[in-house]
């Protein structure tokens, strides 16, 4: 069974940073894209970045580009988010979703088949 938990979020000044964890268990990085998404009250689930051990590809939404750094521990099959130079418009829950990946299809992160709990993060002006 593929679980997913997020973990990291909480309060932080504008201009601060936070570091997202995910935490993967029943599932390999080489199977599966990993991805982060976010949902702001009132607006759509987004997805922000997004990871390919198999493709060695990562994706970021124009919006955290520069400042969020996603990243993998193999050994503790963790995903991280570096979220740095926060600021009040990043302030959303954060999800970690795992999708499996297609044998000669590109990478991405759809969101569909895996979503771990989210974690909050609320970013003060």
């Amino acid at each position: 069974e593929v679980q997913l938990q997020a973990s990291g979020g909480g309060m932080v000044q504008a201009g601060g940073s936070l570091r997202l964890s995910c935490v993967a268990s029943g599932l390999s990085f080489d199977d599966y894209s990993i991805g982060w998404f976010r949902q702001a009250p009132g607006k759509e689930r987004e997805v922000i970045s997004c990871f390919s051990k198999r493709d060695g590809t990562t994706y970021y939404v124009d919006s955290v580009k520069g400042r969020f750094t996603i990243s993998s521990d193999n050994a503790k099959n963790t995903v991280y988010l570096q979220m740095n130079s926060l600021k009040p418009e990043d302030t959303a829950e954060y999800y970690c979703t795992a999708d499996r990946l297609l044998a000669g299809v590109a990478p991405w992160c759809y969101g569909i088949e895996h979503w771990g709990k989210g974690t909050q993060v609320t970013v003060s002006s």
